[in-house]
């Protein structure tokens, strides 16, 4: 006896599965509002920690005269800040979740999953400015190292968040949730590292960390709140979201 799920078709082919998963990404990020807005703002964090991996050894040789060797040691700052980030920001998001769940009489919302979002979006310009003017102004090298690693932490936050989000409020169909928001994020690793120096050239590290950490305010701050308001009428009216 042949035994299906509800979901399962036995008719459908494997091209036709393909070709429905290849499509459905697509199809969300053109028409589903929550997954626009938090891809583009995924996009843009990912952009941005491309970017300074690309430029971070550059101030640490041309800067501050340090060699290749010594230079590199400054990425454990960055790779501080992710670790902090995923460490604090998992367990906290699960209890925040299940703190949230039990006033709601026991339901939980993916929106549930939001409140983390509102420190990871000031963290990331913070971190852009602190990293940004101490290294223009050409202060001790522990300075910037500290703007890198709450930047780092901020971003990766921000990521745990999204992801977590989209997981819970597109159930079914999470997997095509995620990858809308890889196809923006991988264009914006592979754009934002290509216009870096010239906008270093031109701005130097403060002010052109400080452009960047102006529009992580505007894409980053309302996020949160718009999700929090909207996300369940949003949710609602959508014919791949759950609820």
């Amino acid at each position: 006896m042949s035994l299906h799920t509800e979901f399962d078709s036995p008719d459908r082919t494997l091209a036709t599965t393909l070709q429905i998963a290849m499509k459905r990404p697509f199809k969300l990020l053109g028409t589903q509002p929550i997954v626009q807005l938090l891809a583009c703002y995924m996009a843009y964090l990912y952009g941005l920690m491309y970017l300074m991996l690309s430029t971070f050894p550059l101030l640490w040789s041309d800067r501050y005269g340090m060699s290749v060797g010594i230079g590199s040691l400054n990425f454990i700052s960055m790779g501080l800040g992710f670790f902090l980030g995923t460490q604090i920001t998992a367990p906290l998001n699960d209890a925040l979740y299940k703190r949230l769940k039990k006033r709601n009489n026991g339901v939980g919302k993916p929106e549930f999953r939001v409140p983390i979002m509102v420190p990871a979006s000031l963290l990331v310009p913070v971190g852009l400015f602190w990293y940004g003017w101490s290294a223009q102004a050409h202060v001790h090298w522990i300075m910037p190292n500290i703007g890198a690693c709450l930047f780092c932490a901020g971003v990766i936050i921000g990521f745990q968040c999204i992801q977590t989000y989209l997981v819970d409020s597109y159930t079914r169909y999470a997997a095509s949730a995620i990858a809308a928001a890889t196809v923006l994020r991988s264009l914006a690793g592979f754009g934002f590292p290509l216009f870096a120096p010239a906008m270093y050239n031109a701005l130097d590290f403060g002010w052109g960390n400080s452009v960047l950490g102006f529009v992580a305010l505007a894409l980053g701050v309302p996020a949160p709140f718009l999700l929090w308001k909207f996300g369940e009428t949003l949710r609602g009216k959508s014919k791949f979201a759950a609820g």
